[in-house]
């Protein structure tokens, strides 16, 4: 008789089986040699008015900025909020878990996800509850409307009761036998909650997880599951009903939100999210270029290949700039026009982790040995 193994099991092996293939490809380019920096030109005056430590980070525990505050996590299960006006502490939880996803949060509740699959809800550094989930979650949860959304990796998502906990929908669409190994799409725009769900972005209706729309945003292409995959990853540039993103090593897209349809789709080979603002999008290739597309119809506007092999992180639109970290903790401000170097700042040295995030005047990043760090233009 055939060995049943679990949808929870085939997921844990799919993405290990990923893992592998991915590590063998690093293996592959781990000779190439990252470009070297040019001179800062201090176009842009930054200084550093606060700094604060949670402990080593994963890319994947994203800071969440809410008002003024921000709430970042460690991967051993730190979870704080922090005022970016001042770097000041509200306040600081020990969890006890070691974390696989966050952070979310609404400014009131704050959510993680642990390596043993419980959701993880606290307000004011205090847990209210934790929920067991049927598989590992690598997606940030989603806190809006007194709600916690969840998304596993097997495609999952499940909406609670903020407050209490309790569970008020679970919904599974059929999912790829082979699965990314990083967080993917699931964010509110109005009443509508979106997700990423392989190469498409699908709309459910957050009080019972019905789909409302569903929008093919790229097809995987190639002789085997690996080069197959296809998923949308974190980090996406919303404006009005226009939402932008990427998926893995396939596409950069803009979908209509409001009618549920793909507006372009353009061939790109990256693995983290995109930023952008009304015109423009911009965005990091897996070799380290640094592009931007025009929003209206995906025209490639500029391509800069000075930052190439510096295992960039999400960028983030900064006025005339974009932020972008590198592996050797620096933040490079790029400018939005031809993306030519405007200045250049240095954190503690190890790699940017998670996307850069812009909190009134505060520039906030995390870097992967734990360090937060505030800048401000002078």
């Amino acid at each position: 008789m055939p060995m049943q193994l679990s949808a929870q099991t085939l997921a844990r092996w799919a993405m290990c089986l990923l893992a592998a293939a991915l590590l063998q490809a690093c293996a592959g380019s781990e000779k190439v040699k990252p470009t070297s920096l040019q001179t800062n030109p201090l176009q842009i005056a930054v200084r550093q008015v606060w700094k604060s430590s949670m402990g080593p980070s994963l890319s994947r525990l994203e800071i969440r900025a809410v008002d003024s505050h921000i709430f970042a996590a460690s991967e051993k299960g730190i979870v704080l909020g922090i005022n970016a006006e001042t770097g000041l502490e509200s306040w600081r939880a020990n969890v006890a878990s070691p974390l696989s996803a966050g952070v979310g949060s609404d400014g009131k509740y704050v959510a993680v996800v642990s390596q043993e699959n419980y959701v993880i809800v606290l307000a004011s550094g205090k847990e209210l509850w934790r929920q067991k989930l049927n598989a590992v979650t690598l997606t940030a949860p989603l806190v809006a409307g007194s709600r916690v959304f969840v998304m596993t990796a097997n495609r999952t998502v499940y909406a609670f009761d903020a407050l209490s906990g309790r569970k008020l929908w679970q919904q599974q669409r059929p999912s790829d036998s082979l699965i990314l190994g990083q967080a993917s799409v699931l964010m509110a725009v109005g009443d509508t909650l979106v997700t990423g769900q392989s190469g498409r972005l699908v709309a459910l209706n957050p009080l019972n997880g019905s789909v409302r729309w569903d929008a093919g945003v790229a097809v995987g292409r190639g002789v085997n599951e690996v080069e197959r995959l296809v998923d949308l990853v974190t980090g996406v540039s919303r404006h009005a009903d226009n939402v932008c993103l990427r998926a893995f090593q396939t596409a950069v897209a803009c979908v209509d939100v409001q009618a549920g349809r793909t507006l372009w789709s353009k061939p790109a080979s990256g693995s983290t999210g995109i930023t952008g603002n009304a015109d423009t999008i911009f965005g990091t290739e897996s070799d380290g270029k640094v592009v931007a597309w025009r929003r209206s119809d995906g025209e490639r506007l500029w391509s800069v290949d000075r930052l190439r092999f510096r295992d960039l992180s999400t960028p983030l639109w900064v006025g005339q700039s974009v932020a972008v970290g590198d592996f050797e903790g620096y933040i490079h401000l790029l400018s939005t026009k031809d993306g030519s170097l405007m200045s250049r700042i240095a954190t503690d040295g190890s790699p940017i982790v998670g996307s850069p995030v812009l909190v009134g005047d505060t520039l906030v990043v995390v870097t992967q040995r734990g360090g937060i760090f505030g800048f401000r233009p002078e």
